[in-house]
């Protein structure tokens, strides 16, 4: 059986719960269309992040690799298009707060992720799952370990799918922040199974 690599965030800012944690603690071990689910979780760190799934990478072998992020906000599952060569916002849990500071020295300005983000889409949209694709990662941790992967495949010469996928508060934190769109936390979890259900055809 082939085996994806899906990670998620510890809690960051101020938010005390993150639901990417919970998603991935969900399906970890998990048996999915043809792939068995790894799950690990990243520390919201820009010095860590990006080796911590790059280490992850290299102890699991995984045939696809699937992170995800909490997008707070957002009221779509959205998975990302690209992500660009640029670290920059607020701070990390550590208390770092990159300016303008490149992820990788001479990597390309951006790099696409190979998922098969529009097959995920519509799947999503017809099984009742609001979901579009977003054009930015931002350049928080989310798109830093996006790159970080995406960079370390084209080097390494792999061509596995690979990328971001952005989810919506759950309703515990939609109850503490008051108007903050939210999903249910078991919604989010179904939503992302559909998503590696739409790997099958391409890994």
């Amino acid at each position: 059986m082939k085996k994806l690599l899906l990670t998620g965030f510890e809690p960051f800012l101020d938010y005390p719960t993150n639901p990417t944690m919970k998603v991935v603690e969900v399906l970890d071990g998990k048996e999915i269309g043809e792939f068995e689910v790894i799950g690990k979780i990243l520390s919201v760190d820009f010095k860590q992040s990006g080796s911590q799934l790059v280490e992850y990478f290299e102890e699991v072998k995984p045939d696809a690799v699937i992170s995800l992020g909490l997008a707070a906000g957002r009221y779509k599952i959205t998975p990302e298009r690209i992500a660009i060569n640029c670290s920059d916002g607020d701070r990390d849990n550590s208390g770092h707060r990159p300016l303008d500071e490149r992820i990788v020295e001479n990597g390309m300005d951006g790099m696409f992720s190979t998922l098969p983000i529009r097959n995920m889409v519509e799947r999503l949209n017809g099984e009742g799952f609001p979901a579009e694709i977003s054009n930015t990662a931002g350049t928080y941790l989310c798109n830093n370990v996006m790159y970080t992967m995406l960079h370390y495949l084209q080097q390494k010469g792999l061509t596995i799918p690979s990328g971001f996928i952005h989810i919506p508060a759950s309703h515990e934190l939609g109850l503490q922040y008051g108007k903050v769109p939210s999903w249910s936390q078991s919604d989010l979890t179904r939503a992302i199974e559909l998503c590696v259900e739409e790997l099958k055809i391409y890994a």
